[in-house]
């Protein structure tokens, strides 16, 4: 029997990485829903998939979604930007239309798998845990955690079918157009210094580096994923590493991969509402998903370089 998956924000950077394989799936047809507003159809060229263009909170999408016209829905359709600050429209694209999905799977019981964020945790101690120090410092990771909570009121009220995955941060091959419009600035920062590596100019890093984040491989990002479609019970989980690892071993990693001597370039970090350490706990996420990760940075940023070095700009190939 062939199972039909929506996709929402496909033809994002993750959405089209998930699209891509799930296509993959046997007996799997895939329907990409996009804006098309960040999202690029670049991504979308070599993935054999159903594309159509128009907000994730569509009437006739959700009419269908309501009448069980798919086995699963991931929701990656969000405004992803944490420097927008507009919170109404924050609010709008990312909670309100998320309840809308919630309710349409809810009415034909359709498992729906979607993308919640650290944004959510702010700067609360790590590691972090689903339940714990939930204080976000910007719109963009209150809109997500708002998300969360609408969910927990359905799965516990109408014992819905419902994944949340809190995303870290996330790179790998296929976020080269991720809002190229607006300058690359959402593109994961493993990229961003590539591109100052390549192009001769002095890696900038906020003073003074030592930052951390949990960076995830957009391959184990993919598998949890996969993994949630067998979940055997509702909830939310993080998807990250484990480990948090400065943005000096990023360019240390990177510079000596590529053979480059990088003569960092320290700066004013503008931003009030930056995180300087994450960490996710990922024992919810091994106990729901029987997941856990399986790239450390060195070998996704070996991998990920190795892509960009012979030209790979779309989804990750082995997905």
């Amino acid at each position: 029997m062939t199972e039909r998956i929506l996709v929402t924000g496909g033809a994002g950077y993750i959405g089209a990485n998930i699209a891509a394989a799930l296509c993959k799936r046997p007996a799997t047809e895939v329907l990409v829903v996009d804006d098309f507003s960040s999202g690029d159809w670049r991504n979308l060229i070599h993935v054999d998939c159903e594309v159509r263009a128009c907000d994730c909170d569509d009437p006739a999408l959700l009419d269908e979604i309501a009448d069980g016209a798919f086995s699963a829905i991931f929701h990656e359709a969000a405004i992803t930007d944490t420097t927008v600050m507009d919170q109404r429209l924050m609010i709008e694209v990312n909670t309100n239309a998320f309840a809308s999905i919630l309710e349409a799977s809810c009415i034909s019981s359709t498992r729906l798998i979607y993308a919640s964020s650290a944004g959510t945790y702010g700067n609360s101690p790590p590691p972090n845990s689903v339940g714990c120090g939930e204080a976000p410092e910007n719109i963009y990771g209150f809109s997500k955690l708002a998300m969360d909570r609408i969910a927990s009121r359905y799965y516990e009220r109408h014992r819905a079918s419902i994944i949340g995955l809190r995303y870290f941060n996330v790179y790998g091959p296929g976020e080269t157009h991720k809002n190229e419009k607006q300058g690359n600035k959402t593109a994961s920062m493993i990229l961003q210094l590539y591109d100052q590596l390549k192009s001769d100019q002095n890696p900038r890093l906020f003073k003074y580096g030592e930052q951390k984040r949990d960076f995830v491989y957009i391959g184990d990002l993919i598998n949890a994923n996969m993994a949630a479609l067998d979940a055997p019970r509702s909830g939310v989980c993080n998807v990250g590493s484990g480990i948090a690892r400065s943005f000096n071993d990023i360019i240390q990693i990177s510079a000596s991969i590529l053979n480059i001597d990088a003569d960092i370039e320290y700066i004013d970090n503008p931003h009030t509402f930056y995180q300087n350490h994450t960490e996710a706990d990922l024992s919810a996420s091994k106990a729901l998903l029987n997941w856990q990760p399986e790239w450390s940075l060195e070998r996704g940023i070996q991998e990920y370089i190795e892509c960009l070095e012979r030209g790979h700009r779309g989804p990750l190939e082995t997905a």
